[in-house]
């Protein structure tokens, strides 16, 4: 452990020396893999030391160690964040100093990750201190890193000049910043601060760095060190111009919204793709604008394009690749930045950056051919991105005129000829691999998209200049000639790889959309000829009847069926699709309904699908695609019986069969109507309930096969016959379960495998059976529950010591009440209810005292592992009834019969509870002996268990809060003993290093709390005797329930460590606790306040206690207004005084 030093008292050399030899030896032990606890346990010694500052800096400035020199500045960070409020304002200036000045002098360190990482610690402390220092100290510290970057001090001090501004941008943006344990007020007001007052600077600073290198590194190559500072310049203008600016900002402080989302509306309907539009404000035009600077960097890049073009993988450096970014983000500047008077300026900006963007992508076919030799591709992406970025800001018509000023073509023209040639690329080489050609296509679609779909669809159709039409015309050919061949090629190919029959819905239906709005652009054009087209496609199946082999044609009428469904009608917000503005208006000069292009088309289409009445037309074309279900089921049907009775040792296979083929077939009922009147599917239900190599599955497989025959009966149209199917299916389990459980002898036989197997194989059926409940054949599978409950029962008393069989009988109970509890009349509901309560207090009773951590040295105790799966199903199980309340199917009117869920399952609950302790509520240790030979091999059996046990405590306290916060009147009814542990389990609740299972807490406080203050304020009990003093035996007053958690809550929120987003949920539950105890909350105020010995923080402690109940015109109400309110200066009172709270 560290040695603490008194206040004041600073360390001599030797022990500064001897610390920081100890910590140079934990990281060496660490990299080794050497007593690895010893030297985790120093390493945090020195993260949780009381200013460690002296020491870590004594470490950075003289340790050979790189990790204990980082080590030394996480030190460092942790630690003043720690103690901010108790560090005077010459200790926090001097701790950035220190850092700052670390970083320039050992700018040429060749270790990178600990310069930024004290880069990152002066970044984090400065925003710290930012709404503390002055304008005067926050210039002092600017100007020293102004200096560094102007290059006085040599390229790599200039370098890492760059590289601090980088991460104090970084920090300072919402996206980005490191968790301080501050409220997002905050937050919001430093990004504010430095977004009104310095952003733009340090965009002029980095501008000029770029500028100042620039000539050096034109005249001599990427090889200088100057190329560093350029990229590192570029990269931190590129991220400044990704700031989030937000529009009007006048001040610092006003109009933060803290519990606002942070997304800016107003782009919301731009952000279709990757593009983010720049925003930045008028006050940026001098610098992005009227400088020039745009001129430089287009210019800069062409320079060395042109010097460097014989360079294969130039193109991929770093400073090429950041100057083709920062050049894109230019292209999305929008909004006040640009005159609003001035309809040029923007229109010049553009141009300017066409100018140069324009050689990345033109000729596209002498560059589409480059790559495909060999070039790289990310030039021609950017170039694409930037047409992206051009599109989402201007219209249409401004996109297609920014070109012709310097080429014979608008730059429509220019955008269709490269898609086009992407995607004869595509159509060229067709492959499963995603090449550059897709993402390409993708890019330059989504800019169609930008440019054809209006933000605001109710002000008509996007209009295109005569070349943009006739571009799209061309393209959209293209695109249908693409997708007919990918369609028919992918006819003939047998593995399931191709990207036209697997690609994902959303994917597909995003092309769709894109190839619709091209093809409205043009739909003069485009619709006679997706009319020849199809009419071809048709043509050539009566030609081919008995000849060839129709799937192809098939899938080229299917393709273009989608197509023409997109362009024909929008998704509709309703149940009718709507017919887009374009196909209403760009014919209007048709006077005859039968001429009109529309109707011609759909007329097509129509009368394709009457020919499949046809009986002839049916068996020659359709019948291949359409017509051969049955077969086809059949087929597999009969493979899937093979393969389960001929290949019994084929794991692999079976689980094939089982899990995915069989299991697919059953989803839909249609299917499911063809399948049960299978021969085939029939000998399959046969050889389920008589073949004894099915009997050799394994568990997930029989859960799975059993599961799929039950939901087939779905496709039986009599209820009565679907039943009967049910039971027929499963008889020979239950029947089974029922005579094993009378044998007089069982005791003696259920050992034997040849019992053992049989019944585990069958209950893991009657499982599957019960997961597939359904209101068609729910009475079978009812009956089948009832008739197993007392086999079940006696079956748990003899195998109480083989835990797999216990637990496999704990989740048949467990999967039949869940899917069965929503249909039960009270009766039934009732014979459940009570069967369910014998069946945990006989597990209860063989168990009690058998679980415990502390039984086994580690984790990977087999016993207790299948004990945590025991009680996380006797959870599930009570968590099943509480279902009953939530959604009930049955058909019982009278209530006076139903039963009390919440007595039920608090009953349960009591029974369950001397099972489970707070040490199994714990995550216990992973393993105690690291070195251990063991350790590699039992890691996966670790992660597992730790799963389970995460699963089970999760299940435990989401039961407990859904109680607490549904029936909290049921609460006040429990007898002491049981009212002790569920109090006990929440205490321990809110200390667990979860923090959604804190949370859990927190929402069963308020309930409580909330429950008890309403119950009271109107003259009732609430909580009872529960909620007030008892005294204990030796006599001492015991504060009642909410007197206590009022204590701890206050405790945890000013004093202990937790989650920010903790507070909220924390606030929500004090605000009713302290309306319940205000005498003793205003009785802890005045404890704590007086206990400060200085007077400032005494003042400011009474004055924060006074706000929070006082502030935002707060009320007694427990309204949702209210809450917020609470929840507002709860946080101001957390950002005032816990920093030297918890510190004094």
């Amino acid at each position: 452990m560290m040695q603490q030093q008194p206040h004041g008292v600073a360390p001599d050399l030797a022990q500064l020396q001897s610390t920081m030899h100890a910590i140079e030896l934990a990281c060496s032990s660490i990299q080794m893999h050497t007593n690895s606890a010893a030297a985790e346990a120093t390493l945090l010694s020195l993260n949780q030391s009381t200013r460690p500052y002296k020491l870590c800096q004594f470490i950075l400035d003289n340790s050979q160690v790189a990790n204990a020199r980082f080590q030394a500045a996480s030190a460092i960070r942790d630690a003043a964040m720690r103690e901010w409020s108790s560090l005077t304002g010459d200790d926090k200036k001097g701790l950035i100093g220190f850092c700052l000045c670390y970083v320039m002098q050992r700018a040429s360190s060749p270790e990178g990750y600990v310069q930024a990482k004290v880069s990152s610690v002066a970044a984090q402390l400065m925003k710290r201190g930012w709404l503390e220092f002055t304008v005067a100290e926050k210039e002092t510290f600017l100007h020293q890193v102004n200096q560094a970057i102007i290059g006085i001090h040599g390229i790599d001090v200039q370098f890492s000049g760059i590289n601090f501004l980088e991460s104090l941008v970084s920090e300072f943006s919402p996206s980005t910043s490191s968790a301080m344990g501050l409220p997002r007020e905050f937050h919001e007001q430093c990004r504010k601060s430095l977004e009104l007052h310095y952003l733009k600077t340090f965009y002029c600073w980095a501008k000029d760095a770029a500028v100042s290198v620039s000539a050096r590194i034109s005249e001599s190559g990427t090889k200088v060190p100057e190329v560093k500072v350029c990229t590192g310049s570029l990269r931190l203008m590129l991220q400044i111009l990704n700031w989030e600016f937000q529009p009007n900002v006048t001040s610092a402080k006003a109009g933060i919204n803290v519990f606002s989302p942070g997304v800016r509306s107003d782009l919301t309907a731009s952000k279709r793709s990757d593009c983010n539009v720049a925003q930045p404000g008028a006050a940026w035009r001098d610098a992005l604008i009227s400088s020039g600077h745009v001129g430089w960097i287009v210019s800069f890049y062409a320079a060395l394009r042109e010097k460097f073009s014989t360079g294969r993988y130039w193109l991929d450096c770093p400073v090429a690749v950041s100057a083709r970014k920062l050049i894109v983000q230019f292209c999305s500047l929008a909004g006040t930045v640009f005159l609003s008077g001035d309809e040029h300026m923007q229109q010049n900006h553009l141009l300017q950056l066409l100018s140069g963007i324009i050689h990345w992508i033109d000729p596209p076919d002498a560059i589409a051919q480059a790559i495909e030799s060999g070039r790289s591709e990310s030039e021609v992406l950017d170039g694409c991105r930037a047409l992206l970025a051009i599109a989402t800001v201007v219209n249409p018509i401004l996109f297609d005129h920014l070109l012709k000023s310097i080429r014979p073509f608008g730059t429509l023209t220019l955008l269709s000829n490269l898609m086009s040639e992407v995607i004869k690329v595509q159509m060229t080489k067709r492959s499963d691999d995603e090449t550059w050609s897709w993402e390409a296509r993708d890019i330059l679609l989504d800019t169609w998209t930008a440019l054809l779909m209006p933000v605001d669809t109710s002000a008509g159709n996007t209009m295109l200049p005569l070349d943009g039409i006739n571009a799209a015309a061309n393209l959209f050919a293209l695109i249908a000639e693409s997708e007919l061949k990918s369609a028919s090629a992918s006819a003939l190919d047998e593995d399931d790889g191709d990207d036209y029959l697997q690609a994902s819905i959303s994917s597909m239906d995003e092309r769709l959309i894109s190839y619709a709005l091209i093809g409205r652009a043009a739909v003069n054009v485009t619709i006679p000829l997706l009319t020849r087209l199809f009419s071809e496609r048709v043509a050539l199946l009566h030609q081919g009847r008995g000849i060839m082999d129709p799937t192809p044609t098939l899938e080229e009428l299917y393709s273009l069926l989608l197509i023409i469904g997109h362009i024909l009608a929008d998704e509709p917000e309703g149940e009718t699709p709507l017919i887009p503005n374009s196909i209403q208006s760009d014919f209007a000069d048709t006077v005859e309904t039968q001429n009109h292009p529309v109707v011609i088309l759909s007329v097509s289409i129509i009368k394709f699908a009457e020919q499949s009445l046809n009986p002839e037309m049916r068996a020659a074309v359709f019948s291949p695609r359409l017509m051969e279900g049955k077969s086809i089921l059949d087929i597999i049907v009969r493979v899937s019986v093979t393969t389960l009775l001929s290949y019994p040792g084929e794991k692999n296979l079976q689980a094939l069969t089982c899990f995915q083929l069989l299991h697919a077939l059953v989803r839909r009922r249609h299917i499911c109507s063809s399948l049960v009147l299978l021969d085939s599917w029939r000998a399959l239900a046969r050889a389920f309930t008589n073949e004894e190599a099915l009997f050799l599955l394994n568990s997930v497989n029989q859960r799975s096969l059993a599961q799929t025959l039950v939901l087939s009966a779905s496709g039986i149209k009599n209820s009565e016959s679907a039943n009967q199917y049910v039971r027929d299916l499963m008889g020979h389990a239950t029947k089974y379960l029922i005579e094993l459980s009378n044998k007089s002898d069982l005791k003696i036989i259920s050992q034997r495998p040849d019992v053992i197997l049989p019944l585990s194989c069958l209950l893991e059926r009657l499982r599957g059976a019960a997961r597939a409940s359904e209101p068609r054949t729910q009475r079978a599978l009812c009956e089948m529950g009832f008739s197993i409950m007392t086999p079940v029962l006696v079956l748990l008393e003899v195998y109480k010591n083989e835990s797999t069989v216990i637990y496999m009988l704990l989740k048949c109970v467990v999967d039949w009440v869940d899917g069965q509890i929503a249909y039960l009349e009270s009766r039934e509901t009732a014979a459940v209810v009570e069967f369910s309560i014998r069946l945990l207090q006989l597990y209860s009773s063989h168990n009690i005292g058998k679980i415990s951590i502390s039984l086994s040295s580690n984790l990977i105790s087999e016993a207790n592992t299948e004990k945590y799966k025991d009680l996380r199903a006797l959870l599930q199980l009570l968590s099943s009834f509480c279902s009953k309340d939530l959604v009930d199917f049955s058909l019982d009117s009278d209530e006076s019969q139903s039963t009390n869920i919440a007595q039920v399952v608090y009953l349960g609950m009591h029974i369950v509870n001397p099972l489970i302790s707070l040490e199994l509520l714990k995550y216990p240790k992973l393993c105690h002996d690291v070195s251990s030979n063991n350790f590699i091999q039992k890691h996966i059996d670790v992660l597992a268990s730790l799963k389970l046990i995460s699963s089970f405590i999760w299940q435990y306290f989401a039961l407990l809060s859904h109680m607490l916060e549904v029936y909290p009147e049921t609460v006040g009814r429990l007898d002491s003993e049981a009212f002790l542990h569920v109090l006990g389990t929440l205490d321990f609740g809110l200390h667990h290093q979860d923090t959604e299972i804190v949370n859990m807490c927190l929402r069963s406080l308020k309930a409580l709390a909330a429950y008890h203050y309403k119950e009271t304020t109107s003259g009732n009990l609430g909580l009872g005797s529960h909620a007030t003093p008892v005294k204990d035996p030796r006599g001492d007053m015991q504060d009642g329930v909410l007197s206590r958690f009022l204590r701890l809550l206050l405790q945890l929120l000013l004093f202990e460590d937790y989650s920010p987003d903790l507070v909220s949920p924390a606030a929500d539950a004090l605000f009713p606790l302290i309306l319940c105890e205000q005498g003793l909350y205003q009785k802890l105020a005045n404890e704590l306040i007086e206990r400060q010995v200085n007077p400032s923080f005494k003042s400011r402690l009474s004055s924060a206690f006074h706000m929070v109940t006082n502030a935002n015109q707060l009320s007694c109400n427990l309204d949702r207004m209210n809450y917020q309110r609470f929840r507002k200066n709860v946080n101001a009172f957390l950002v005032e005084v816990r920093g030297f709270l918890r510190t004094v």
